[in-house]
């Protein structure tokens, strides 16, 4: 039985919003392999044209063929919700800091998460679509387009765990794999390529873990705790902090299959309230350990950087 799911906006069936979801995620797959091959995308989007020709590379052209894709497929498909659309590439336009968007639905939507991973050709992009209401998320897909992987989560009604679950192309389901692991020196961290700096490393080396590898997307890494290959991911902000459209879209897919994202002092994260920005000491887990490993990181954070707002 479907968990307690909170009501859509009228007019929209959770059935048929997830058909449709799939018909998007799948097309945006598409444009985006194809651009990272350097092919011709489908859909009637242009080839890519080098910076030297007068064009803006693959990752703008591949950023602003999916967003497109996206925010005009939902606008067709629900033409009456009463939701509203945001998008990375749109939030330059539509945000004033400061001021939430006046919208109780929203769609947040990352159209290319992990841009240098997609340079990089490591295949450890993905797109994030997350809808959010009064400040949380309530649905979130992660598209893996490399993996073939397409993740949705159904948060409960309760804003925990609900339904979770991974389809390939042919529309087969599989359940997350969350690990049984506890115990703080058996956990598997998941850990950024890119983004790193001297405070993390330290961060990281006060917690006694049993091992860390590395992933790019934060969809990318999330997905890596819902199979049980790792067991928790640290975001901390130092030049620039994680956004909303980072986020939303694997915290509701990790909520869903029992998980956590919390800051480190465990309060919850807030989408569209004026600041696109997550800054802090950000602990994504499996969930049986978060409250340690939160405790923990606060403990190391007022050691290694006192001022710091976990």
């Amino acid at each position: 039985m479907m968990p307690a799911f909170p009501a859509l906006p009228a007019g929209v069936p959770v059935s048929g919003l997830l058909k449709e979801l799939r018909r998007l995620s799948w097309g945006a797959a598409d444009i985006l392999r194809a651009y990272a091959r350097g092919e011709t995308p489908p859909y009637g989007f242009p080839p890519v044209l080098s910076v030297e020709d007068g064009g803006s590379g693959p990752v703008s052209a591949a950023d602003l063929a999916v967003n497109q894709w996206l925010l005009e497929g939902l606008g067709q498909a629900f033409p009456a919700a009463d939701w509203s659309l945001l998008s990375e590439e749109t939030a330059q336009d539509q945000l004033v800091p400061g001021q939430p968007l006046a919208a109780e639905w929203l769609w947040i939507l990352d159209p290319l998460d992990g841009t240098k991973d997609f340079l990089q050709g490591t295949g450890e992009y993905a797109v994030h679509l997350a809808l959010v209401r009064h400040g949380r998320p309530v649905l979130g897909v992660v598209l893996l387009p490399e993996l073939e992987e397409l993740w949705f989560g159904l948060v409960g009604g309760g804003g925990g765990a609900g339904e979770a679950w991974r389809e390939n192309r042919e529309g087969e389901r599989f359940a997350p794999a969350l690990s049984q692991r506890q115990a703080l020196a058996e956990l598997v961290l998941v850990a950024s390529r890119n983004h790193r700096d001297d405070r993390l490393e330290q961060l990281l080396a006060a917690l006694p873990l049993a091992d860390r590898r590395s992933m790019g997307s934060v969809g990318g890494k999330v997905a890596t705790i819902l199979r049980g290959e790792s067991d928790l991911y640290v975001s901390l902000s130092g030049r620039t902090a994680p956004k909303d459209w980072d986020l939303a879209a694997p915290e509701a897919v990790l909520l869903a299959a029992g998980g956590a994202l919390s800051h480190a002092d465990g309060r919850p994260l807030s989408y569209n309230d004026g600041d696109s920005r997550q800054a802090g000491c950000l602990i994504a887990s499996h969930g049986p350990a978060h409250n340690e490993l939160c405790e923990r990181a606060s403990q190391a954070m007022a050691a290694i950087d006192p001022d710091f707002a976990v």
